[in-house]
């Protein structure tokens, strides 16, 4: 699993930063990307990646403001003309499918894949056999989601020597031990699974916060996560304003990740006002609190491998 930063800013563009878009790559897991927001111009992003839009099959928006939807009618449009076929569930608070097919029907916009939209609403909203996604509504000043997106248990890994010395030969056979399946040998012998392989791997959990003040689900949604995506648009400087727009400071989002007890922060929603000396001192202020702390930068890429996440 990959995450790849498309946008990291507030508010509005800058030069440094675009407005907000995170690619899940789970290209490994299930031949897919979701989208997470899509501020203005995320397609163009895309443009400086190897992202292919086709690929991306699912977007969670977080709320309804413009930073973090108003790329999403041209994307959705692009999807189209690039040849994409393949149908795209779109989830996000109530209003967001009207004003997608308002402006599809303004724009004279046709779509040639199916939509589905799904209207948020807090608890599981997604599952399927590797994956569980919940939202909860987090304290911003419209509505507005965040989401946990957990990674099943996953099959242990097969033991073949120990499969070898029970008779099982070379092929297809150990293919079914491995995928949990029991075997039964030319001579009679039944081979259990569970006898030739380790115990299942424990799965992934992310948590991706849209705009925020410090509240109980946010932590409930990073609990014990290995990674958890936490807005950053102040610091304790400003700390009057982060409360009164419904927004965190980077003490705010390492004071969640601690009490969550979560493995990782990113933090990500920077505000333009931040030059790069002060992003510096937003991730050593927030790593003071929470020490596994990281800042994201637009295309920064993170990858999570044998239980570690690496900025790549």
């Amino acid at each position: 699993m990959q995450l790849q930063f498309l946008g990291t800013g507030a508010g509005m563009p800058s030069k440094e930063r675009n407005t907000s878009a995170l690619a899940f790559k789970l290209l490994d897991e299930c031949g897919t990307i979701w989208l997470f927001d899509c501020g203005e111009a995320t397609q163009h992003q895309i443009l400086h990646t190897s992202i292919r839009p086709r690929k991306i099959d699912k977007i969670f928006i977080t709320h309804l403001h413009g930073d973090h939807i108003f790329g999403l009618p041209g994307f959705l449009s692009s999807r189209s003309f690039l040849g994409g076929e393949d149908p795209l569930t779109l989830y996000g608070p109530k209003g967001l499918k009207s004003w997608v097919l308002s402006t599809f029907e303004l724009s004279n916009t046709h779509i040639t894949y199916d939509i589905q939209f799904v209207e948020v609403e807090e608890g599981i909203i997604f599952e399927d056999e590797q994956f569980i996604v919940t939202a909860l509504e987090l304290e911003h000043v419209i509505q507005c989601f965040g989401y946990r997106i957990e990674q099943k248990p996953l099959q242990g890994e097969l033991l073949i020597e120990k499969a070898r010395e029970l008779g099982v030969p070379k092929g297809p056979l150990l293919g079914k031990l491995k995928n949990g399946e029991n075997i039964t040998l030319e001579n009679g012998t039944v081979v259990y699974s569970k006898d030739v392989t380790a115990p299942p791997k424990e799965g992934f959990v992310v948590s991706i916060l849209g705009d925020t003040k410090y509240c109980g689900n946010a932590i409930n949604l990073s609990e014990n996560a290995d990674i958890v995506v936490h807005e950053a648009t102040f610091d304790h400087n400003t700390a009057e304003l982060a409360a009164s727009y419904g927004h965190s400071t980077n003490l705010e989002a390492a004071k969640i990740a601690k009490e969550a007890h979560a493995e990782n922060l990113i933090l990500n929603h920077l505000s333009a006002r931040f030059l790069f000396p002060q992003i510096q001192a937003l991730v050593t202020e927030a790593k003071g609190i929470f020490p596994n702390t990281f800042i994201a930068n637009d295309f920064d890429e993170f990858l999570w491998k044998n239980n570690k996440l690496l900025k790549i």
